[in-house]
C-alpha cells in the first residue's frame, strides 16, 4: 500500500460514529470520509471533525478508490447489505456489535472476505481492551486453575417506546442482539472451547422482540456459564469467572478497565487496572488497522464473533424469534 496511513469511512452519524473519529484524533488522526442515509447531518458531522470528503449518496463510500476501511456503525438490520457492498468493492470492513443478524449472514460475508483477501472485524470491546487482553493472558498461564463456571448479568430498563431500536423488530431489536452479544463474548473469550449445550428461557416484549433471557451453557470440557439479560429490568453490567484458585469479578464489563481477582484459599484481593474506559473505540480502531497492515486476522478474534454468532442465532431458532424480512 503506497499511502502512509490507512484512509477510514464511517457509515453514519450517531454515537459511536463520533466516539470512532474521536479515537482516530487520539491517533492524530481524522477521518476521510462520512457517509448518511441523510446528507444533511453527514454535512454537520464533516464539519465537527474536519473532514473533507463528504457523499451525496451512501453507495458512493464504497466505490471511492481511496477508501480502505470502512466503519459500518448502522443499526443491525443493516450490516449485512453494507458489509456486502464494501467488500464487493474491495473495501476492509470495521462493524459494529452485534456484527450481522444471524449466523448465515455472517458465514456468507467470511466467504466473500476470503475471496477478496479483505479484512472483517466485529467493534465488540470484548476482543479489544487492554484489561481483556490482561485478564486472558493470567487464564491462559494457568494461574488461576481451569475456568470453571462464568456467570453473566447484564440488564437495563428501557421504557416500552415499541418506536425505539430496543424494541424495533425492523430496526433487529432486543436483549440478544444489543446487549447479550457482551455477555456471550466474554462467556466465549474465556472458556476453552465453545459450548455445545444451549438451553434457554425468554420472555417477549409486546412486539416479539426478546425482551428478556436466561441462557445456560456448556462445553465438551465441563465449563459451564449462566447468562442473565433484561431490557425492561435494572441489572448490575456484573461478570464473574470462577476458576480453580480463584475468581475474576469485572463490573461495568463491556467497557471496564479494572477488575478484582480473589484468590480461592485465603480471600485475598488484587486489583487489575489496564486502559481507559474512555479509550475503548481507540483500541479497536488500533486493533483494526494493526491487522490491515501486518495481514493478521487473529488480533480481531472473528472465530470468537462466529462462535458467539451461532449461540445467538440458535437461540432465537429456539425462540421462533425472526426479524421481518431476515433469512436464517
Amino acid at each position: 500500500m503506497e499511502r502512509n496511513e490507512l484512509n477510514w469511512a464511517v457509515l453514519g452519524c450517531g454515537v459511536i460514529a463520533n466516539e470512532m473519529a474521536q479515537g482516530l484524533q487520539k491517533m492524530d488522526r481524522s477521518l476521510y470520509a462520512v457517509a448518511n442515509r441523510t446528507y444533511e447531518k453527514a454535512v454537520a458531522f464533516a464539519k465537527k471533525y474536519q473532514i473533507k470528503k463528504v457523499y451525496d449518496s451512501i453507495d458512493e463510500v464504497f466505490t471511492d478508490p481511496d477508501v480502505d476501511i470502512i466503519y459500518i456503525t448502522t443499526p443491525h438490520n443493516t450490516h449485512y447489505e453494507y458489509m456486502k457492498k464494501a467488500l464487493e468493492n474491495g473495501k476492509h470492513i470495521f462493524v459494529e456489535k452485534s456484527i450481522t443478524l444471524n449466523s448465515r449472514e455472517l458465514d456468507e460475508m467470511i466467504s466473500l472476505a476470503r475471496e477478496k483477501k479483505r479484512m472483517i472485524g466485529e467493534a465488540m470491546t470484548i476482543w479489544h481492551m487492554p484489561l481483556y487482553k490482561k485478564l486472558r493472558d493470567i487464564v491462559q498461564n494457568g494461574e488461576l486453575g481451569k475456568v470453571q463456571i462464568i456467570t453473566m448479568n447484564f440488564g437495563s430498563f428501557k421504557e416500552y417506546d415499541m418506536s425505539n431500536r430496543f424494541f424495533n423488530m425492523n430496526l433487529a431489536g432486543g436483549a440478544m442482539l444489543d446487549i447479550g452479544v457482551y455477555a456471550l463474548s466474554i462467556v466465549r473469550g474465556f472458556m476453552d472451547e465453545k459450548p455445545d449445550e444451549i438451553e434457554s428461557q425468554w420472555k417477549p416484549s409486546p412486539t416479539g422482540s426478546d425482551e428478556m433471557a436466561t441462557i445456560l451453557l456448556k462445553n465438551t470440557k465441563g465449563q459451564m456459564a449462566t447468562v442473565a439479560l433484561s431490557m425492561h429490568s435494572k441489572q448490575p453490567k456484573r461478570a464473574m469467572i470462577s476458576c480453580e484458585k480463584g475468581y475474576i469479578e469485572i463490573l461495568e464489563y463491556p467497557r471496564a478497565d479494572r477488575a478484582i481477582i480473589v484468590d480461592a484459599k485465603t480471600g485475598e484481593q488484587r486489583e487489575i487496572v489496564v486502559g481507559n474506559t474512555s479509550d475503548a473505540l481507540y483500541y479497536e480502531l488500533q486493533d483494526m488497522e494493526e491487522a490491515v497492515r501486518t495481514n493478521n486476522p487473529s488480533i480481531l478474534h472473528l472465530q470468537e464473533s462466529c462462535d458467539v454468532m451461532e449461540i445467538m442465532t440458535k437461540l432465537r431458532k429456539d425462540w421462533g424469534m425472526k426479524y421481518p424480512g431476515e433469512i436464517w
